[in-house]
């Protein structure tokens, strides 16, 4: 689940870029690997940004940025996921630059009192002697006061003593600052009132579900009667709640396992290791193992936990270990239980909670590998195996490489993708909107891109690549010399890369576009890893936006661009969501609840709606 950079060893610069723009918890170490702070993020790559980024920090941040010199980020499903991985993280490492919390005296509990027409939401702690409704007790006091103060935020519900409702001539500053409805002066009716304290109760006692299908009830309710101030605040309630009642992936059911997960490319391998300690995620772990001759992820997983487990420094063995591939499993887990006195299970046939764990955990080690692939490092080593590879006299500085994208001849898209030494450089990245030409025509499409392209970097004086990478054959290299030809260009290295037979990655047909002749590399070759990585990355780049260009030409949203989802599922997902933009950061979990979306079908949203095709 960790993705770990070394700012001594890797390019600080590199390593941000490549971080996700998904909620996690990152945690900052100091040259003696000591974690010195732990935060989280709802946006992992904006928020550890802006410590390298930013010049408004204060005395004490910089000395702490100042001391950082390696930084692991984990990726969890929610903000309310890393709050919670957080606090656990904090508890057991005690960050210098983290603040500790006093344990309470005695528990804390939130009431909603009763006898009154405008029943009160209060923080209340030692003797239960009020009447009312009681819910806990909670562990932590300064959890309580945060979901206490979302709630008033959410359902607008008052906080005040009686004795202060009764007194009131006009409303209070809460009311002003959309935290109170304003009961005391009659800016609310009873009937709503009473509503938002059904729904209250309905959040504390846990029925998500149930609080959701309510308020989008009330809500279309309230459209049809006209009341749309009313529909309005019903809408935002339906978004707010949405983040704060996420299934928690992080704490659930009880137990010690271990969590692992392999994710593999042409490009490298990386195990996960994610660690499960009485219920709880406690740290993780990536590791890299060289090439080896394992033919899949389950010939890798049974070598890496053969390794783990049975050679090397003894380890804190759980009772059980779930694994995202396996084969031959009996007499790895006879070996392993071999080395403790209790039970042992190895399994990768999981459910529930530990289906969760396990997606989880591929999906660190999927991002890590991403990573790992793109550093800075890792770029320089494969610019030079490309440059003896190819046999140039200096080291290339740019790569282009060029795609095309339609649909049946629909809304062509042509991307042009840039590396340079640090790797991606999206900034420089380009789309080409294509027209004229004849639908379906890949070498019209293909010319028309490279024309417009290098047009415009000659009038302007742009840089031009020392390679440019076709993603196709002889006749879309034929259209690339055409104009290279044309514009007086032909110092520039042309290459091919056709997929082969079996379209396998590693089996692809290199082609030194002016002499037409193929270039053999081997499946291990880091420069076949970086022509492979430009080249998916130029399909992915024109996919994305191809897709968007027929949606705006088709005047739909994005919902209707996913395949499954008709007019009833895009009615009760907006429904239930309240806008696209509340949809599009709801968790996998949160989306499966729409009736009528099934899990295969929440992830396919999910995935859509974020650009992970």
């Amino acid at each position: 689940m960790s993705n770990i950079a070394t700012i001594s060893t890797f390019d600080i610069d590199a390593f941000l870029q490549q971080l996700p723009a998904r909620p996690g918890v990152y945690r900052m170490l100091d040259v003696n690997q000591v974690v010195i702070y732990v935060g989280k993020a709802v946006n992992l790559k904006n928020r550890v940004t802006s410590y390298f980024r930013g010049r408004s920090h204060n005395n004490k941040t910089q000395i702490m940025v100042g001391k950082v010199v390696s930084i692991e980020v984990t990726i969890t499903h929610s903000e309310a996921e890393a709050l919670l991985l957080e606090n656990t993280l904090i508890k057991q490492l005690k960050p210098t630059y983290n603040i500790s919390l006093r344990d309470d005296k005695s528990y804390p509990y939130v009431l909603v009192s009763e006898q009154h027409p405008f029943p009160a939401l209060q923080y209340v702690r030692g003797t239960r002697h009020r009447k009312g409704r009681y819910f806990g007790p909670f562990t932590s006091a300064a959890a309580v006061r945060e979901s206490l103060n979302l709630m008033q935020k959410i359902f607008r519900l008052r906080q005040c003593e009686d004795s202060f409702f009764h007194n009131r001539q006009r409303p209070c500053l809460q009311f002003q600052i959309r935290r109170c409805s304003g009961p005391c002066t009659g800016e609310i009716s009873s009937s709503a009132y009473a509503a938002d304290v059904n729904s209250a109760i309905l959040y504390l006692e846990g029925k998500n579900q149930t609080l959701l299908n309510a308020i989008a009830s009330q809500m279309t309710t309230a459209a049809q009667s006209l009341e749309f101030e009313r529909a309005a605040v019903l809408r935002d309630q339906l978004s707010d709640l949405r983040h704060l009642q996420e299934q928690q992936h992080v704490v659930s059911e009880r137990g010690n396992l271990d969590v692992f997960a392999v994710a593999m490319s042409s490009a490298g391998q990386c195990v996960h290791h994610l660690m499960v300690r009485n219920g709880q995620v406690t740290g993780s772990k990536n590791y890299y193992p060289k090439w080896t001759i394992v033919a899949d992820k389950a010939d890798l997983m049974n070598a890496f936990l053969g390794q783990f487990y049975l050679t090397g420094r003894r380890r804190d063995i759980p009772d059980e270990s779930l694994v995202s591939d396996l084969d031959r499993s009996d007499a790895l887990a006879e070996a392993i239980a071999s080395q403790t006195d209790r039970s042992y299970r190895l399994t990768n046939k999981v459910r529930g909670q530990r289906a969760k764990w396990l997606k989880l955990a591929q999906t660190n080690a999927d991002q890590a590998l991403l990573s790992y692939v793109a550093n800075k490092q890792t770029q320089l080593m494969r610019m030079q195996s490309l440059q003896e590879a190819l046999h140039l006299d200096q080291l290339p500085e740019r790569l282009e490489c060029f795609d095309i994208s339609h649909a049946s001849g629909e809304a062509t898209v042509a991307s042009c993708v840039v590396f340079d030494q640090s790797g991606p450089k999206k900034s420089d990245y380009r789309l080409f909107n294509i027209t004229d030409i004849t639908p379906g025509d890949d070498y019209a499409a293909m010319s028309q891109a490279l024309t417009r392209r290098y047009t415009r970097l000659k009038e302007n004086n742009g840089v031009i690549p020392d390679i440019l990478i076709i993603d196709g054959g002889q006749g879309q290299l034929t259209q690339a010399k055409e104009v290279l030809s044309e514009l007086q260009l032909q110092d520039v290295y042309l290459l091919g890369v056709a997929k082969g037979e079996t379209r396998k990655a590693g089996l692809e047909k290199l082609i030194e576009g002016w002499s037409g002749a193929e270039i053999a590399l081997s499946s291990e070759s880091a420069a076949l890893h970086l022509l492979q990585h430009i080249r998916d990355e130029s399909h992915r780049f024109a996919i994305n936006g191809h897709r968007a260009q027929r949606g705006k030409k088709r005047g739909k949203s994005a919902l209707q661009e996913i395949a499954g989802i008709g007019p009833k599922r895009r009615q009760s997902l907006l429904r239930q969501f309240g806008s696209l933009q509340a949809l599009s950061k709801a968790s996998v979990a949160e989306i499966s609840k729409v009736k009528g979306v099934n899990q295969a079908l929440a992830d396919t949203i999910y995935r859509s709606l974020r650009g992970e095709h």
